[in-house]
């Protein structure tokens, strides 16, 4: 009678469009038997790559006996006549976590290669075990090596990867290079022109996982779209034994303790009745302590469950319309220098956000690192992630679209189960021309095929309606794709004075909810003057107000994430004195000080509960 019962709630679940080498976890930030390689690495500048190619530029590690004088070796004089032009031991430390351009004044712009070696010693605490490095980010292309042979490549800056070094690992003398190579590409996602730092580095974690042979790989929880009374899951296995074994799903609060069958690939499915499910929301974020048992292993998670659906021009979280009462954020630590990665960046960030009023966050213009989301779950904060399609990129080109699903699909499979997550975002300001459409439009289906659960939206641009300048519309074929309308917008700062606002109207005609994905305006804090002096908080402080007054009168407009929290670093922004290297659209300075339009915005959203 059991067995009947689990063939007749079995469904069809998401599945990820497979596991490459680089992403053998996918369930990292729980597990037990981790240990961290943060710390000191010894680092070398390489900006001709001599530790990589040979004088011909054919790459070592492609060749059939590497020379001693490739760096992955770690290579040390055998005698004293040995010629040997580099040593990783005698090189100054760098930190990892961390970006080489904040920690290293001399590499403040540096773009090209550099080369990180950690030493370690290891004992897999049973010999059956499997061991693998897992990195969180590495900005941008990694070529990882483990005791002098090579594990693979990363492509892609802000997610994560792993590699298995069980048949490689010793207990004394283990060393890992890894090749970070930052070089902006015209065929790269994001491609060559962008408005914020190009960091580079090892500049998220570096752990060592420890597990046993057979694993819990993947797994995906949540609530049936269709039905809210009954929860779902899909749950891989990996290893050599992984065929019809048994998995037990255990939810104790909600009294679930359900076991179903692996199939002969190592996957298994369910679908189950729960009662008296807490719904997560913004004002109750229950997370449920889950666990997926086998034979193996006990993996944990903290999971919310809830709905998030569209209707008209109304976006429903656990079918009630909801306000997003939102702010972008840039991945920068507002507690040092440089790029963000800590639980405490993301904490400081998410808390400036609540106390603007926040109940949504715009995650721009790439995956954030995992502490963002989770403490979103935590915190009750809606989030929208995405992708580093930004302005213009190799639309035709293949292998660029292959590297846009890459990325988007490793952070679909990060962070999946986080309730905090309502919108996957294809792209920021991209041009409306065939091949982007067809390209958008691609990416487009693929996350839904990867992930039905969430809605799908896109940064787009605004025009003018049949050349009226104070009439506004959405004339973009990928609005028809799209489940939120979301649109960029900067009257009163790019476009005109901020007195433009009040003249404006919008022709809108898509049936669709609206989110304004950016408004905003450049002020140094500190500086004031008349509201019509550019760069005064005088000036961002009424364009806020004429802004707000405009989007306050636009029903499909369901909430806004103006740009931006924090001033942040970009090389494209020179203005002497003012700029000096900052886009400075931050309600907040990068030194943690508040600015008039700050208080504007948290006015507006006091009024809006």
């Amino acid at each position: 009678m059991l067995t009947k019962c689990f063939s007749t709630i079995l469904f069809i679940a998401i599945s990820l469009h497979g596991f490459s080498q680089t992403q053998l976890l996918t369930n990292v930030y729980n597990r037990t038997g981790v240990t961290t390689l943060n710390g000191d690495w010894k680092y070398i500048v390489d900006p001709y790559e001599n530790g990589y190619y040979n004088y011909r530029y054919e790459p070592f590690d492609q060749q059939p006996a590497p020379w001693a004088s490739a760096f992955f070796l770690n290579s040390k004089p055998k005698d004293a006549s040995d010629l040997l032009e580099y040593d990783f031991d005698g090189m100054e430390d760098i930190q990892v976590p961390g970006d080489w351009n904040s920690q290293k004044p001399e590499l403040l712009y540096y773009e090209g290669t550099l080369w990180y070696k950690k030493s370690f010693d290891y004992t897999l605490s049973d010999s059956s075990n499997r061991l693998f490095i897992y990195f969180e980010a590495c900005n941008y292309k990694a070529e990882v090596y483990f005791n002098g042979k090579k594990l693979g490549s990363h492509t892609g800056g802000f997610t994560p990867f792993n590699f298995e070094i069980t048949d490689l690992v010793k207990d004394t003398d283990n060393f890992i290079v890894v090749k970070v190579d930052n070089k902006r590409l015209k065929e790269g996602i994001p491609t060559l022109n962008t408005d914020w730092w190009n960091y580079g580095g090892l500049t998220r974690e570096v752990r060592i996982v420890e597990t046993p042979s057979n694993i819990v790989q993947d797994y995906t929880i949540g609530l049936d779209q269709d039905d809210a009374k009954w929860i779902t899951a899909a749950i891989t296995l990996d290893g050599s034994d992984i065929a019809y074994k048994t998995i037990e799903l255990l939810i104790p609060e909600l009294g679930i303790s359900q076991k179903v069958q692996s199939d002969a690939n190592g996957k298994a499915s369910v679908k189950i009745k729960a009662k008296r499910i807490n719904y997560w929301s913004m004002e109750s974020p229950t997370l449920y302590d889950v666990q997926i048992r086998t034979d193996s292993e006990t993996i944990t998670d903290q999971i919310g469950f809830r709905t998030i659906k569209t209707k008209g021009q109304q976006i429903l979280l656990n079918d009630k319309p909801i306000y997003l009462k939102g702010i972008s954020i840039h991945e920068e630590s507002p507690l040092r220098d440089g790029r963000g990665h800590s639980i405490e960046d993301a904490r400081q960030l998410l808390t400036w956000a609540r106390e603007l009023g926040c109940n949504y966050v715009r995650l721009a213009h790439y995956p954030h690192n995992e502490h963002m989301v989770r403490l979103a779950d935590q915190m009750g904060i809606l989030v929208w992630e995405e992708n580093p399609v930004y302005w213009t990129i190799e639309w035709d080109n293949p292998d660029t679209y292959q590297n846009a699903e890459d990325q988007l699909a490793e952070v679909i499979a990060r962070d999946k189960n986080r309730a905090s997550v309502i919108i996957w975002s294809m792209a920021n300001e991209t041009p409306n021309i065939p091949a982007r459409n067809a390209f958008l439009t691609k990416l487009a289906t693929f996350t839904r095929e990867q992930d039905n659960t969430r809605l799908i939206s896109a940064a787009l641009e605004q025009k003018n309606f049949e050349g009226d300048p104070f009439v506004r519309t959405i004339d973009d074929p990928f609005a028809d794709v799209v489940d939120i309308l979301s649109f960029n917008q900067y009257i009163g700062w790019y476009d005109g004075l901020p007195e433009k606002c009040s003249k404006i109207s919008w022709h809108i005609t898509q049936d669709k909810p609206v989110l304004i994905s950016e408004f905003g305006a450049g002020a140094k804090y500190g500086m004031h003057g008349d509201t019509l002096e550019r760069w005064t908080e005088e000036y961002q402080e009424y364009l806020y107000e004429e802004t707000l007054s405009m989007i306050d009168k636009l029903p499909a407009v369901q909430g806004f994430s103006p740009w931006v929290l924090v001033d942040f670093k970009s090389p494209r922004r020179v203005l002497p004195v003012i700029q000096d290297g900052w886009n400075r659209k931050g309600l907040i300075s990068d030194d943690g000080k508040k600015k008039k339009a700050f208080f504007t915005l948290q006015r507006f959203y006091e009024q809006k509960n």
